[in-house]
């Protein structure tokens, strides 16, 4: 128990690391995925973002960050940053698939609705953000939470570019101290992570459940 206290501190400053992806990938990702999914209705720009949304679904999340930050030096363009140049990636794919989720969403609205919506003179504003968006988060909710459950393991990835996140703490203490117990906590640190998670995500379609 006191190697455990001992490795705790270590893990928890790893976790913060962490969370910092999480929450900033999320802020951004989501709101540019709900832009690109309107925008995939805009017959020049779709062929550009179907391409894009065919390039980050098509490969490894992995191989986006290691081109980010170790690809783009190669064409002059160099992001010092490594923890910069992991967001770019992680919110570049995850904005990819936010706007499929969202675009399945929008599609699923039926056109009665905006009928409805035009009749009531409610402006486009009025009618996305009081009849379609609710109607769209309620829809999407259940995916856009397997995503958000994806990107809390997946932020595990910043390992390779070195960054000190929870994983590499662990991985370093195994190393040092030759046993598997770090790498074992630091899944509990995931595990309780995502639990908490999956209750906000009841909690929210509970919320939405009003939107039939």
């Amino acid at each position: 128990m006191s190697y455990i206290i001992g490795i705790l501190p270590q893990l928890a400053q790893g976790f913060i690391i962490t969370l910092q992806v999480f929450v900033i990938t999320l802020i951004i990702s989501i709101p540019l995925g709900i832009i690109f999914a309107y925008l995939l209705r805009v017959p020049i720009v779709k062929w550009i973002l179907n391409f894009y949304i065919w390039v980050m679904r098509g490969t490894p999340l992995l191989l986006q960050i290691i081109t980010v930050y170790f690809g783009l030096p190669l064409i002059g363009i160099t992001i010092t940053n490594r923890l910069l140049s992991v967001l770019i990636a992680f919110v570049l794919n995850y904005a990819a698939y936010f706007a499929e989720i969202f675009r399945g969403g929008i599609g699923a609205i039926p056109e009665g609705q905006y009928e409805a919506a035009k009749v009531l003179k409610l402006s486009k504003w009025q009618t996305t953000r009081l009849i379609i968006l609710p109607q769209v988060v309620k829809i999407v909710l259940p995916s856009v939470m397997n995503e958000v459950i994806n990107l809390v393991k997946d932020s595990s990835l910043v390992y390779v570019v070195g960054i000190m996140d929870v994983t590499l703490a662990a991985q370093t203490a195994m190393n040092r101290d030759i046993t598997l117990v770090p790498i074992y906590i630091a899944g509990l640190f995931y595990l309780a992570f995502n639990g908490i998670l999956t209750i906000i995500a009841k909690i929210t379609e509970k919320r939405f459940s009003i939107y039939k």
